[in-house]
């Protein structure tokens, strides 16, 4: 590692001691960059990669509402406008008790990356609360949304900031966000929020991009190793929310046979093949578990979760996908995955991979396509959202369909060619920070000390 990435890495060690996310994706990102760092010493005098670890803008705010019971409650909520060098602030909201200010800010450092990986004018951000929407009413639900939106109002706008949807954020918690911000400020800007329903402004096929461009740069990926293709290929994929679902309904239309998926409870195999209409049965219209997934078939089986370790990784697959959160493969459940005989590991979810797991994949010549590049779907079709937004015109689900794949393509490329250029061979996950890296660097020399 370069003295320079050295230098930064420890200063910001030292400062943000207590955020263990945002320091394990800073280190990921600069550890790749060294060739970049080393062709480039003038970056040094620029503080390029100071510049770039420092969020522009950290917004913290207290969110209170009223439960059923007429109870008072206040969570915290935030907005981390990270980086704004190529375009207004984009990322989305996550609702959940996990949510600190070390995840929001790993969050919206990841989200600058892979923004600017789409090619497309966006900034990176994030946002969210430790409200927890499970075991809510719609109407507690509602009241939360509109007390959070009274708040972030102040700091977003079409041109600004756009925020989406994310982990506990779905068309329910959009629609109660949307329509607060409406009635603040009294004017129909659509552009404002992505993943709006398609009664007012929203974009179809927005729901399954983040999943289907997941396998579009997967497609890509392994036709680029061997000509391989998905076709025959048994795939395993943890979540069982909106990025694992169409995750799985894409893979199955490549041919795949996608045999388990998961939540945070435990996982179900189906060696027959999952059943994707049962699950989204049980997950969209019931917001069940995946265990119910047993009342519909019962040769499934449902294998509890016990440990830090999800049990479906221990099950033997060529294509394994991680869609439910950060930090969810483990360096032991990584080993569990080589020993089975896993070729490809497909990010769905953000950081999804500890970095000892991403270590131990690469060297053993298991193929990783990374979330900044692999995950960029969802972002880049809010982007397009945006546009329609703008033209006050809506396109078809083929023909946004048909630029997502574009998208994902292009990422690959760009990808591609980073490992090129600088001999990484088939190592993504530093040709994916490599790229956007690169990018980002020359806009902001090119924009001056701010």
């Amino acid at each position: 590692m370069s003295e320079y990435i050295e230098k930064v890495l420890k200063k910001i060690k030292e400062r943000d001691l207590n955020e263990p996310e945002f320091l394990q994706a800073v280190e990921e990102v600069l550890k790749t960059i060294k060739p970049v760092i080393e062709k480039h010493p003038e970056y040094e005098s620029l503080a390029i990669l100071e510049r770039m670890t420092e969020p522009e803008r950290i917004i913290t705010f207290r969110v209170p509402w009223v439960d059923d019971n007429g109870k008072i409650n206040v969570n915290r909520g935030y907005r981390i406008q990270f980086n704004g060098l190529i375009g207004p602030y984009k990322g989305g909201l996550r609702f959940d008790p996990s949510v600190n200010q070390s995840i929001m800010k790993f969050l919206g450092f990841e989200q600058i990356f892979k923004n600017a990986l789409t090619g497309l004018p966006i900034g990176g951000a994030k946002g969210g609360s430790d409200f927890d929407p499970k075991h809510k009413s719609d109407m507690e639900i509602m009241r939360f949304c509109q007390s959070f939106m009274t708040e972030l109002q102040r700091h977003i706008g079409p041109d600004v900031d756009v925020p989406a949807g994310d982990i506990g954020v779905g068309a329910r918690e959009i629609g109660y966000l949307y329509g607060q911000y409406r009635r603040i400020k009294d004017r129909y800007d659509g552009g404002v929020l992505t993943g709006k329903g398609l009664e007012y402004g929203g974009s179809l096929a927005r729901t399954e991009a983040t999943g289907y461009g997941l396998i579009y740069f997967m497609r890509e990926m392994l036709k680029a190793n061997g000509n391989q293709s998905l076709e025959g290929k048994t795939v395993t994929i943890s979540g069982s929310g909106n990025v694992a679902i169409y995750a799985c309904e894409k893979a199955q239309m490549l041919g795949a046979k996608v045999v388990a998926m998961s939540d945070s409870n435990g996982c179900i195999y189906d060696e027959n093949g999952i059943d994707l209409l049962t699950i989204k049965h049980i997950k969209e219209v019931e917001r069940g578990r995946i265990k119910d997934y047993l009342k519909y078939h019962q040769n499934a089986k449902y294998i509890e979760r016990t440990s830090d370790d999800s049990p479906i990784w221990e099950i033997k697959t060529d294509i394994a996908l991680p869609c439910a959160t950060q930090n969810e493969v483990t360096l032991n459940s990584a080993k569990k995955l080589v020993e089975n005989g896993v070729i490809a590991i497909g990010e769905g979810a953000n950081m999804p991979c500890e970095i000892a797991a991403t270590e131990y994949f690469l060297e053993k010549g298991v193929l990783v396509a990374p979330a900044k590049a692999a995950n960029a779907g969802g972002v880049a079709t809010s982007a397009i959202e945006m546009s329609q937004n703008s033209m006050r015109y809506y396109l078809s689900f083929e023909q946004v369909d048909n630029m997502l794949e574009a998208i994902m393509v292009n990422i690959f490329k760009s990808t591609q060619e980073a490992c090129k250029t600088y001999n990484l061979a088939n190592n993504y996950v530093a040709g994916a920070n490599i790229a956007a890296f690169t990018k980002l660097a020359k806009a902001m020399i090119a924009q001056g000390i701010i």
